[in-house]
């Protein structure tokens, strides 16, 4: 029998390993801004084109490279980080596996222009398909410049599945942020489209949060500090009273790598614990620094996901970590560096004269002269005067309506009980109310006749640049459904009215849950927007858990519901009402 079994070439086996390494842009885009910071550049330029479809460019400062290692970064597996498998426990750069720009050669085409300090001339190396296509001696500044173009453009299939621009804009914002976010000192610019997303000067933390999220995150950020022998813990927590809904501003990072540790997230929601709003979730940007034997980096492709030696003692400092800044939160104010519009007021001196404020009265002046006494005692009078005793019988009840005589009941102002003719039935108030919402918006745009409610007055929210991406992404569709939404640049939108379903006490609060519901589904077929923002804005204008119903609203509730055509699953398929009949519940009564 002949041989069947053979070796890939290193073409095939890069394109390979690309489809773990290099998942879409935004990889290439974490990739590249990782080497640039383990080169020590101060400055970081990020260029896109197409949401990084058709170029993504990073330009830095750094250290740049020699001509042999310019052509030697990208072979498999080559890397200046490590050089035994022991220093895998002693890595303090983000890249260290030689895997990244091996992968972006085998399915892109790119180009790297590097010189380094002290040299006349730098090297230019273009790469397509793991093809080396030139190699020329080039004038350039000291530092390296990466093109990476047409990401894909040998595996369609890839490039196929590929999300719309803004979507994949939305995860190169969010690999950006987590580069930024862990490196103040060094400058950071991004533009797309040649439009400026952001432009991130050398500052403090603090400052870098801000220029990432705005300056209203400045009022709510809580200092953290905490120093043992086993971890140092530092950054910023968000006030309980701004904690939101939605997540966005929940950060860990390890010895400046961003990660994500759910054992961790609950020991932060354990420092809040009774002091928030039920579903609310506060901000927080947590650093850790820990001796690198004490983890393990290597278990995820995107190492992202970290190993912690003994994970149950961070918890416990993390969390009293958190309960001590909450606690001193409660006694003073959180300091603001933006000084402007502050009142200055003088400080009072000992050989200060007081003086009396100049006010002239009128002692004869009485605003009731002339009013009937009898008029003031009736205002001021709590009981019910009796001439309007017995106002029940000047009305009839309306005759042909059945009145029902069952009450239904609020159970912890979450589910309704309603008895009916085989038990009763468990109603969850939240999900009914999404269904009903749902349908009504789908029947709206099925007779393409949305109904909008204008707002008195129009509110500009703004956003974060990622959600930015997302609402313009689901501006066209929300049109369709009655929104009155324009787009204010700047990350800003402004909302001039809502569909007349949705009565939104909060409209900023509202937007942000809509947003973050439609991240949620991004499974869904991108053609389906209308779809997936009815979804989205039935779920964020539900009425809440925590809201007392009366018996009116309780019943309206379940009529409309059943008139639904589909009132038992809300549109994700989660269950809204359970009937228990009589047998079951004599179940739980036998002897």
């Amino acid at each position: 029998m002949s041989e069947i079994i053979h070796v890939l070439s290193d073409a095939v086996a890069n394109q390979i390993a690309a489809g773990e390494v290099i998942q879409r842009p935004a990889s290439v885009v974490k990739e590249l801004m990782e080497n640039a910071v383990d080169a020590k550049a101060t400055t970081i330029r990020v260029i896109i084109k197409d949401a990084g479809k058709t170029l993504i460019q990073i330009i830095d400062n750094g250290c740049g490279m020699s001509d042999l290692d310019a052509e030697r970064c990208f072979e498999r597996h080559a890397t200046s980080k490590i050089s035994k498998a022991e220093d895998l426990f002693s890595i303090r750069t983000s890249g260290f596996r030689g895997e990244a720009l091996a992968s972006m050669a085998a399915v892109a085409e790119v180009s790297l222009k590097t010189c380094q300090k002290g040299n006349e001339l730098g090297i230019q190396i273009r790469i397509a398909g793991s093809k080396l296509e030139s190699k020329d001696p080039v004038q350039a500044p000291v530092g390296s410049n990466f093109q990476v173009r047409n990401l894909f453009f040998n595996i369609p299939a890839r490039r196929k599945f590929l999300k719309s621009d803004q979507t994949e804009l939305r995860h190169i914002i969010n690999e950006f942020n987590h580069v930024a976010l862990t490196h103040p000192e060094i400058e950071f610019s991004m533009i797309h489209n040649q439009s400026d997303i952001f432009q991130l000067p050398i500052s403090n933390l603090r400052q870098r949060i801000i220029g990432v999220f705005g300056k209203s995150t400045n009022s709510y950020l809580i200092p953290l500090e905490s120093e043992t022998t086993l971890i140092t813990i530092s950054g910023f927590i968000g006030k309980p009273e701004h904690a939101r809904r939605t997540y966005g501003e929940q950060f860990f990072f390890v010895n400046n790598r961003y990660i994500k540790h759910s054992y961790f997230h609950k020991a932060v929601m354990s420092g809040y614990d009774q002091i928030l709003a039920a579903d609310h979730i506060p901000s927080y940007f947590i650093y850790f620094t820990i001796d690198p034997s004490h983890i393990d980096v290597n278990i995820h492709p995107s190492k992202t996901e970290v190993k912690f030696e003994d994970e149950r003692a961070i918890w416990q400092i993390l969390l009293a970590s958190v309960k001590k800044a909450i606690g001193k939160n409660n006694l003073s104010p959180s300091l603001d560096f933006d000084t402007e519009g502050v009142i200055d007021i003088p400080v009072l001196s000992k050989d200060t004269e007081i003086r009396q404020p100049a006010i002239d009265t009128n002692p004869a002046y009485n605003p009731f002269a002339g009013e009937d006494s009898y008029e003031r005692e009736k205002r001021s009078t709590p009981y019910q005067d009796e001439r309007f005793e017995g106002w029940e019988q000047l009305f009839e009840p309306m005759q042909g309506i059945e009145v029902n005589t069952q009450k239904n009941l609020q159970i912890r102002n979450k589910y309704i009980l309603s008895p009916v003719k085989s038990g009763v039935m468990l109603i969850d108030q939240r999900r009914a109310h999404e269904r009903i919402l749902y349908e009504r918006m789908l029947k709206a745009l099925e007779e393409h006749q949305p109904l909008a409610q204008q707002s008195l007055f129009p509110e500009s929210i703004r956003l974060n640049a990622a959600d930015y991406q997302v609402c313009l992404e689901m501006m066209a569709p929300m049109e369709q459904l009655g929104f009155d939404i324009r787009d204010f640049g700047n990350n800003s939108i402004v909302v001039h009215g809502f569909p007349a379903e949705m009565k939104p006490t909060n409209a900023s609060e509202t937007i942000e849950l809509m947003i973050e519901q439609y991240k949620t589904m991004q499974g869904l077929d991108d053609t389906q927007y209308a779809e997936r923002v009815s979804r989205a804005a039935a779920k964020a204008s539900a009425v809440q858990y925590g809201k007392q119903l009366n018996e009116i609203e309780m019943q309206e509730l379940i009529d409309q519901l059943f008139a639904c055509a589909n009132p038992n699953h809300t549109p994700s398929g989660s269950l809204i009402a359970r009937i228990m009949d009589l047998q079951e519940l004599d179940a739980h009564f036998k002897d």
